[in-house]
C-alpha cells in the first residue's frame, strides 16, 4: 500500500503513470487468480473482476446473472438458510421480483442433502451456497451439492461466497464445481474495500452475466467505476504472500481452535462446534446466562475485540439467522459470540481470552443477582 500511494495514475489513461497503475492492477488480478487455484496461461477478459467489497461480488453475482436473459421456464434459486446478508437480502429481492427462492437447511452445520435432491430440476437457474458460515465456521460440502445440481441441470449457475474460505481452507473453483466465487481482501489481511468475483470463462462467452453497476466500462465492462489501485495491489501482495504458507497457517490455526475449544470447556462456557467439517478459524461459543453484548463491551474494554454474529449485521436488533439455523435457540443466539483467529493470532492471546472471559463471567453474573 506505501508503495503505491506514489501510483497516482487511472489505470484506464494512456500515460506512462496511468500504464503502470494498470500494471500493477494486472499484476494483482495474476496473484488473485494462483491463490485461488486458477491455473492457464492467461486469463480471460472479466474471469477476475475487482469489486470494492465482497458484498458487492455478490450482488454482481447474483443480480447479474439472473438480469442477464429471459428466465423462460428457469424461475427457481437454490441457497441455504444461513447466508450472510449479503447474500440473503439479494435473495430476498429477488423473491420480490418474482424468482421462488428455496433455503436448504443447515442446521448442525450440515446442508440437507436429501432435501437439496428434492428440489433440484430443470427450473432451478442458480444455487448459491456459502462456502463457510461467518458465525458458526461450519464448511459446507460445496463439491457434492454443485455436483448434484450439474448432474440435475447442466444449464444451473452455481456460486458460492467465500469470503470465509478463501485461504482459510484448500479449493479451487473447478474442484467444487463453482461457476462464481466471491472473495474479499480485508479477510486476508488486505484493507477493507476491495473484493473480487471470480466468473468463469464460459459464463463470459455465453453472456450469461451482466453489470450492475453502470459508468464507463472498467473490468472488462462488468463493474465501472475507477479501480482502486492501491487496494488491489495490496489485495494481490496478500494473496501472493499468505497462498506460500497457507500449509503452515491452517495448522496453526487449528491448534488455536483446539485450545480456544478447551479453555471454554473448563470455563463451562458452551461452543457451537459443527457436526462435520468445519474452518479453523472461527469458534462460536454460548455464554451461560449473560447476553453477548454484555460480554463483548466487557472483554473490548481490556483490549480483546470478539463479535456477536455478522459484522455486517451488528445493528440489527433480531437473533442471528445462521445460529437459528444452525439449531440454537433465541436465548442461545442471544448470548453467543464469535472468536475469530488468524495467523497471526498467538496462544498467549488465547490464554489472555480465556482469563477475561472468566473475570467476566463472576463478575457479570454477580452484577446479575
Amino acid at each position: 500500500m506505501l508503495e503505491m500511494l506514489d501510483c497516482y495514475g487511472n489505470p484506464s489513461s494512456l500515460h506512462q503513470m496511468g500504464q503502470l497503475a494498470s500494471k500493477k492492477t494486472e499484476t494483482a488480478r495474476v496473484q488473485l487468480a494462483s491463490a485461488l487455484g486458477v491455473r492457464g496461461p492467461m486469463l480471460v477478459p472479466g474471469q477476475l473482476v475487482f469489486t470494492a467489497s465482497g458484498s458487492e461480488a455478490d450482488t454482481l453475482a447474483l443480480l447479474g446473472t439472473t438480469r442477464a436473459k429471459a428466465r423462460r421456464a428457469a424461475n427457481k434459486i437454490v441457497t441455504t438458510d444461513s447466508e450472510h446478508p449479503a447474500v440473503e437480502m439479494v435473495m430476498q429481492q429477488l423473491e420480490s421480483e418474482g424468482w421462488e427462492v428455496i433455503r436448504i437447511s443447515t442446521r448442525g452445520g450440515v446442508l440437507d442433502t436429501a432435501q437439496l435432491d428434492a428440489v433440484l430440476d430443470d427450473k432451478v437457474f442458480l444455487v448459491s451456497m456459502m462456502m463457510v458460515n461467518n458465525e458458526t465456521g461450519a464448511l459446507y460440502d460445496l463439491k457434492s451439492a454443485f455436483s448434484l445440481a450439474k448432474q440435475r441441470n447442466p444449464h444451473v449457475i452455481t456460486h458460492t461466497d467465500a469470503v470465509q474460505g478463501f485461504l482459510k481452507c484448500k479449493f479451487s473453483p473447478t474442484a467444487i464445481g463453482a461457476d462464481l466465487v466471491s472473495l474479499s481482501g480485508h479477510k486476508i489481511h488486505a484493507p477493507k474495500g476491495v473484493g473480487a468475483l471470480y466468473i468463469h470463462p464460459a459464463l463470459l462467452k455465453a453472456k450469461a452475466i451482466v453489470p450492475v453497476q453502470l459508468g464507463g466500462g472498467q473490468e472488462a465492462g462488468l463493474r465501472s467505476g475507477t479501480e482502486n489501485v492501491i487496494g488491489i495491489a495490496a489485495f494481490g501482495a496478500a494473496c501472493a504472500a499468505l497462498s506460500k504458507r497457507l500449509d503452515d497457517d491452517l495448522v496453526h490455526m487449528d491448534a488455536l481452535r483446539k485450545k480456544t475449544i478447551a479453555g471454554m470447556a473448563a470455563l463451562g462456557i458452551g461452543v457451537k462446534q459443527p457436526i462435520g467439517a468445519y474452518a479453523p478459524h472461527i469458534v462460536n461459543i454460548t455464554l451461560p446466562a449473560i447476553k453477548s453484548e454484555t460480554m463483548l463491551h466487557f472483554l473490548s474494554a481490556r483490549g480483546i475485540c470478539v463479535s456477536a454474529g455478522s459484522a455486517c449485521a451488528s445493528h440489527g436488533k433480531k437473533s442471528s439467522r445462521a445460529l437459528i439455523a444452525f439449531g440454537a435457540t433465541p436465548a442461545e443466539a442471544d448470548s453467543s459470540l464469535r472468536v475469530s483467529l488468524s495467523p497471526y493470532t498467538t496462544e498467549t492471546e488465547i490464554d489472555a481470552l480465556c482469563d477475561a472471559l472468566a473475570a467476566g463471567l463472576s463478575s457479570l453474573v454477580r452484577m446479575r443477582r
